[in-house]
């Protein structure tokens, strides 16, 4: 009999016809976070026959998706495209449920929720700076916008760099910057928190926060042991789904920066899912199971002390499948079940629908009941096939499956392929498959045909195994196997049979194998390799070198069943292997290529020398004997030396000892021994490639027992207890022993008392324990070596003492006498020494501040101790705070701690100086007032009675002027201070006073407001430079010229004029524009004043011209028309005494133009010009406060080039002028230009 599998249809893809109710194969997930610049897409994806119909739900309610123009149902499918453009996203955000229909059932996907991702910006805050002391602890908080999903925190500068973090700064697991001390360099003004969020790509930036750190030496943050910032206390409870990963996390305040560890308590960290981050405070846990619940410890150290908190992790579960609800196929009249099995932590509660309706809520169906959470279906009918969905949910999620159960009645179906032919291997198994389907209570009948001789099928089932999934399996397969084999499916509503065949080959077999083959270098190797196989099937040959591919070398030649190796090389040495490969089966076979020289040389080897032999004792004494022995063969390599080695097979059998060394020309050794030892002697020889293998041992040779030589050396006496004294020793050796029966004579008595020896003899042990002794009482000891033949020499006496016990008595008549407010002393008697009970170490004196006399302090100081080293019994407590209460009591102790504590004395401090003002600042008014302000200090040390306030100028070299002192009252923060001079630098001096005295200065300076009326700057441009020149009155003295490339992002070339009040910038480029500035700095060079930016035009440079007025042909030529002229001239004047015209005149008569006309080339005429402008020098020009530029005299100009005209130009250089006249071309030097460069001229000042 064969038995069917009913699901083989539905995961082969068969069984197009076969009706199914739906099953949902594609959905989108639970929590669905959309981007709001992209369409909306909700997978729903199913499968059934017939094809389900789909919709939807939103929030519980129809979804008409129909009803919506910007909603689309993709075709065949219930995916939904939702166009979000021109619409708000928030209008589609809820909670969708698909449900996909057809006649046999609905399946519903799970509770799809959609949201849009949001990246809000950071809300408009004022961040004021923060100010903290050196050494202490501080937080940075980021605090963003709550995003979805949350933003990924990180810190960085003004320059986009990340800020550095280690153990002692680093980020939060909330986003938080935590310093657990804070050190100078975090002194800055660009801590910047960004959040990233990820769905949309975006980044928000917090405001700045400026950190000012302090270090004032009079109120430093001292060392101090950890305490935790995060999180506080000691005990902290944390939650976690299991699956998910834990992170916890411990950050902690301390100096010196302390070290973070973990551990579990009760337990082991898991091993291979943990981790550490953030420098050891985050301890990281991946795939958190219930194992992982628990208490962890976090501890932070540093060399003050330690802390520790403990974190309580308590592990929750979603809801996670024990047994899913499977789909089931019952035929009509068949029963079936649905189980429905979940876990969770709590537990979760299971619920059952069918096609999406309540069970409880759905007809009544007498085949269907719940038991335990599982549904029992019993004598089903057709047409009551469903979709049964189990809900499984907790407080953490919930879980929806879908299981349908179809009621069919169709024929049997075989899956397999008909005809089908099978291959295998003689001997080999052969499993010929009969995949079919069907749905009522079905049988199959497989057989198989054989042809014999006498035309008969037969099926012999004891050559056969039929499976439960049909196949049939012959576990040895033979060629008579070979043949045709049909499968039966049957039942009520018809059979169907299918027929396949089994073809048994032969197997591939390796005839002629390659042999190791011996060649000489550039000779031929040749490896066969022949092959007999089955002959329907057709090998392929493969051949291997050291089992990789051969070599891409032409002398590898491959044949149909060989390998030839032509000019054989040493490389080519190594392991072949052949393989002979057809479809169904595989031989192979190696052989070793072994190259070797066609007449090789034999070498000279140089090998460790053989042993040595023959070893022979003479000369045998009582503590010496004689060794002589024969050298092995040297190998090529001289013996350096003999290594004569023992075994003493008494004491130490089987361990062979270094005795001593003879050169390598040497064969005897006198050896000394010790008594009472069983000596074997054997010799190695040593040559420079290394020492022989030992020689075969000596005979045996015993030496006599004798009386110890030696006693027990490190001997000690430790008082381990009041009534105890601890003696120990180190053991003498096996040759120490000098004979059997070895044992420790110990002898004690109390020193300086009339005291017999007690002794005690021991063995095999090194120390003793001498019990009821009194309490740090001296005692001399001695330990001596003695065998059965005597003892051993007289042992040395060691002195020590019994145990310590505690002080009984407290020092008395404690005194403490104030010398000043942090000064006191103290004084005491000694405690007698008898009730020291051990050696008086000194005293210890603790003292505290009980409370300041001036103001409540929040709680009292810790003590303080100082040590008072052997019998002094006075000393002086330095760093006392003035004007404070203290107590202090001292004690006495030694070696074993602490005696009783004196009683308490209470001493007060008299006031002292005050600490310096806090805060000192000075602010401008006007030009000549100024105001400053501060803060009382923060020690007052005593009643204030005032403040002494000093000033002083300072002028442009830094010196200072006269000093003014003014006395205020103790309740004054501040004073206006008028009549001061105006743009002059000032230096202030404060201290707080009280009847002791001022207290320390602090100083600050400040400026008036300078009259910017006194200051000018002018400018002016030649070829290769700038000339620059400014009035400045201000107080600051350091001044410097900044310039820079127009619309160049170099730096500013910066460079020093101080003293002078022009500067000429030289280096500029002919035909650039320049930004120029003029800053006057203060003496921690930050800019007080600066000029508006100054733009300059540098001109562009002129060709080199030929000054034709050296030129010999053009002297001629200006003679001959002077001479021209004068003729003309006379000419003229003779005609007009005669009262005639001349030609001159009457070209001037028909102009009648008021302008100058210039000089023609084709008439040779010349127009009148003015040389009064030529050859001046050049100025610069000053800007009138109205901001006009006024023309110079002194300007460079179209003039200064024999242009003629008055040139107009713009502020920033620009020529908005005419020429005079009409423009004609410059003919004296051939100038193609019509216009010439003039330089620019302004006036800006400070401001």
């Amino acid at each position: 009999m064969c038995v069917g599998n009913r699901d083989a249809c539905l995961h082969a893809g068969f069984c197009a016809s076969v009706p199914q109710p739906p099953t949902i194969t594609h959905q989108s997930p639970k929590d669905y976070i959309i981007d709001p610049r992209e369409n909306i897409i909700i997978h729903c994806e199913a499968k059934g026959k017939p094809h389900p119909s789909f919709s939807w739900t939103r929030n519980g309610t129809h979804f008409d998706a129909e009803k919506d123009s910007k909603v689309i149902m993709k075709p065949n499918s219930g995916t939904l495209v939702i166009d979000i453009s021109g619409e708000k996203v928030e209008a589609y955000e809820g909670v969708y449920q698909c449900i996909a229909r057809n006649e046999h059932g609905s399946a519903l996907s799970n509770n799809i929720v959609i949201r849009q991702s949001r990246s809000p910006l950071w809300s408009k805050e004022r961040i004021e700076p923060i100010t903290v002391q050196r050494g202490m602890s501080l937080v940075l908080q980021c605090r963003p916008p709550a995003g979805l999903p949350p933003p990924i925190i990180f810190w960085m500068d003004n320059n986009f760099q990340r800020l550095p973090q280690n153990s002692r700064v680093s980020q939060a697991l909330n986003g938080d910057l935590y310093f657990s001390n804070v050190l100078m360099d975090d002194n800055r003004n660009d801590y910047i928190c960004y959040a990233r969020f990820p769905h949309t790509q975006t980044i928000q930036q917090k405001q700045p926060i400026t950190v000012n750190v302090l270090d004032s030496k009079y109120s430093p943050s001292g060392e101090r042991a950890p305490t935790f910032m995060q999180p506080p206390g000691m005990h902290s409870t944390s939650m976690v789904l299991k699956g998910d990963t834990l992170q916890l996390e411990c950050i902690a305040d301390g100096l010196p920066t302390p070290d973070i560890s973990w551990s579990k308590v009760n337990g082991d960290l898991p091993s291979g899912r943990f981790s550490f981050h953030s420098f050891q405070k985050t301890l990281k846990i991946t795939e958190v199971t219930d194992a992982d619940g628990g208490d962890y410890r976090c501890l932070a150290r540093n060399r003050l002390g330690s802390n520790h908190h403990i974190i309580t992790v308590v592990v929750r579960a979603a809801p996670f499948w024990i047994s899913a609800p499977q789909n089931l196929i019952l035929a009509p009249k068949e029963s079936g079940m649905l189980t429905c099995r979940a876990d969770g932590n709590p537990k979760p509660t299971v619920t059952w629908s069918v096609n999406g309706i309540p069970i409880e809520n759905s007809h009544k169906d007498p085949s269907r009941k719940i038991e335990n959470g599982n549904i029992i279906l019993s004598d089903v009918q057709t047409g009551s096939s469903a979709v049964y969905q189990c809900n499984a949910s907790n407080e953490y999620g919930y879980l929806l499956g879908n299981a349908f159960v179809s009621v069919l009645a169709e024929p049997p179906r075989v899956l397999t392929p008909p005809n089908h032919v099978y291959s295998v291997i003689t001997n080999s198994r052969a499993l010929l498959d009969c995949a079919s389907f069907d749905t009522y209570y079905y049988f199959f009948i497989c057989f198989i045909l054989f042809k014999f001789k006498n035309g008969q099928s037969v099926l012999d089932g004891d050559l056969y195994i039929i499976h439960k999934n049909n196949t049939l399996e012959i576990n040895v397969a033979r060629p008579v196997h070979s043949g045709k084999y049909t499968c039966i499916a049957s039942n009520s509503l018809g059979n169907k049979e299918n027929h396949v065949y089994l073809e048994v080959k032969e197997p591939t077999r390796i005839l002629r194998q390659p042999e190791y083959k011996v060649v000489q270098r550039n000779g031929m190797a040749e490896f066969e390799c022949k092959v007999k196989h089955d002959p329907t099937l057709f090998p392929s040959m493969i051949w291997l070198k050291d089992n990789m591919e051969l070599p891409d070398d032409s002398r590898f030649e491959v044949g149909s069943d060989s390998l030839t190796i032509h000019d054989v090389r040493e490389d080519d040495e190594g392991n072949y292997t052949c393989i002979r490969n057809t479809t169904l089966d595989q031989d192979s076979a190696s052989a070793m290529l072994t190259v070797v020289e066609a007449t090789p040389t034999p070498p000279i080897i140089m090998e460790q020398p053989d042993p040595p032999r023959d070893l022979e004792l003479t000369d045998q004494r009582e503590h010496s004997v004689r060794l002589t022995w024969t050298p092995g063969d040297e190998n090529n390599s001289p013996i350096q030396l003999f290594l004569i080695q023992y075994e003493d097979s008494l004491h130490e059998p089987g361990v062979w000892v270094n005795m001593t060394e003879v050169s390598g020309t040497s064969t005897t050794a006198h050896l000394e021994l010790s008594p009472y030892v069983y000596y074997s002697f054997r010799v190695l020889a040593l040559n420079e490639v290394g020492l022989s293998e030992p020689s075969a041992p000596s005979r045996q040779y015993r030496t006599n027992p004798a009386q110890p030589e030696v006693n027990p050396s490190d001997v000690e006496v430790i008082g381990t207890s009041p009534d105890s004294v601890t003696i120990t020793w180190r053991e003498l050796t096996g040759l120490e022993s000098n004979g059997p029966g070895l044992q420790y004579k110990v002898s004690w008595r109390q020193k300086d008392v009339d005291q017999q020896w007690t002794s005690l003899s021991l063995a095999n042990v090194s120390q003793y324990v001498v019990t009821g002794t009194p309490t740090f009482t001296p005692y001399e000891v001695t330990v001596q070596a003695v065998n059965e033949y005597g003892p051993g020499p007289s042992p040395e006496v060691v002195l020590g003492y019994s145990g310590e016990d505690l002080p009984t008595v407290a020092p008395e008549n404690v005194k403490v006498y104030v010398q000043n407010w942090t000064l006191a002393e103290v004084s005491w008697d000694a405690v007698p020494l008898s009730t020291v009970q051990g050696r008086l170490n000194g005293y210890k004196v603790s003292y505290w501040k009980l409370r300041s006399l001036h103001k409540q302090d929040p709680e009292p100081k810790k003590p303080q101790e100082l040590i008072f080293q052997g019998n002094e019994t006075e000393g002086l407590l330095f760093g006392l705070h003035p004007y404070s209460q203290y107590n202090l009591n001292i004690r006495a102790f030694n070696g074993k701690g602490d005696g009783p504590t004196s009683s308490n004395q209470i001493f007060e401090t008299p006031e002292g100086v005050p600490g310096p003002p806090a805060d000192l600042k000075v602010e401008n008014l006007n030009l000549d007032s100024l105001i400053v302000k501060w803060a009382p200090p923060v020690e007052h040390n005593g009643h204030l009675t005032g403040y002494l306030l000093k000033y002083q100028p300072i002028n442009t070299t830094d010196k200072l002027g006269p000093l003014k002192e003014l006395l205020l009252a103790a309740n004054e923060t501040s004073i206006t201070l008028d009549n001061l001079k105006h743009s002059t630098r000032y230096k202030f001096y404060l201290n707080a006073k009280t009847v002791k005295g001022a207290g320390p200065t602090v100083t600050e300076e400040g400026v008036t407001i300078m009259d910017e009326g006194e200051d000018y700057v002018n400018s002016s441009v030649e070829e290769d430079h700038a000339v620059i020149s400014w009035e400045y009155s201000g107080p600051d003295r350091n001044v410097y010229v900044e310039y820079v490339v127009d619309n160049s992002k170099e730096p500013w070339k910066t460079e020093f004029v101080n003293g002078t009040r022009t500067y000429q910038i030289r280096g500029l480029k002919p035909g650039m524009s320049y930004r120029v500035r003029v800053v006057a700095k203060d003496h921690s060079d930050a800019t007080v004043h600066s000029t508006e930016e100054l733009l300059i035009t540098v001109p562009a440079m002129t060709s080199k011209q030929v000054d034709i007025a050296t030129q010999g042909w053009f002297i001629g030529l200006m003679c001959a028309i002077a001479l021209l002229i004068l003729v003309l001239l006379i000419v003229c004047f003779i005609k007009r005494n005669k009262g005639g015209k001349y030609p001159v005149k009457e070209k001037e008569d028909a102009h009648q133009d008021p302008e100058i006309q210039p000089m023609k080339e084709d008439d040779g005429t010349f127009g009148e010009y003015s040389d009064t402008e030529d050859h001046k020098p050049l100025k610069g020009s000053r800007t009138p406060s109205n901001g006009t530029v006024k023309k110079d005299d002194s300007d460079d100009s179209l003039v200064d080039y024999g242009e003629g005209g008055d040139g107009q130009f713009n502020e920033d250089g620009s020529f908005i002028g005419q020429y005079s006249g009409k423009k004609e071309k410059d003919t004296a030097e051939g100038n193609e230009s019509s216009e010439a460069p003039s330089p620019v001229n302004a006036m800006n000042s400070f401001v």
